[in-house]
């Protein structure tokens, strides 16, 4: 019985905070795709609708959820796609959020246009959370794939 570790293709945004807190954005072993919790950055890691803050430097309020979510899909296709996938791919997604009500209004539109039908094939988890690793940022989403072909 050999002892060898599956292969993995990993891949990044090359945004600051993946060096800095030391990890990839997705990996893929064997059929899985695994993508970390994305966020709603640009190309530059400059967040993408930043939520204004109030004087203890937390959300004044959450109508930038639409705008955060549907850049979060962005940057999550992105990666899928340089592994060949789409979101067709993804069998799971967890929304962390910082306001359910909020969430469930925004996250219940822009999903149905990122996937592309009103009940998008995948199981979905919507979580309260006290904190993201932004301040002004209102969501992270985690994805998990499955593809038909092998990590190279």
């Amino acid at each position: 019985m050999t002892n060898s570790k599956p292969s993995k293709k990993v891949e990044n945004h090359g945004v600051a905070w993946e060096r800095a807190f030391g990890y990839v954005q997705a990996v893929q072993v064997n059929d899985t795709i695994y993508v970390a919790g994305q966020l709603s950055h640009d190309d530059n890691g400059k967040l993408v609708a930043p939520a204004e803050l109030d004087e203890d430097k937390r959300p004044a309020d959450f109508s930038q959820m639409e705008s955060q979510i549907r850049q979060t899909y962005v940057n999550a296709k992105t990666l899928l796609a340089r592994y060949g996938a789409t979101l067709d791919d993804v069998v799971e997604e967890t929304l962390y959020v910082l306001d359910v009500p909020s969430a469930f209004a925004a996250g219940s539109k822009v999903r149905k246009v990122m996937y592309g039908t009103d009940v998008p094939q995948c199981a979905s988890n919507l979580i309260g959370v006290s904190a993201l690793a932004f301040p002004e940022q209102l969501v992270e989403i985690t994805f998990r794939a499955i593809i038909n072909h092998p990590a190279v």
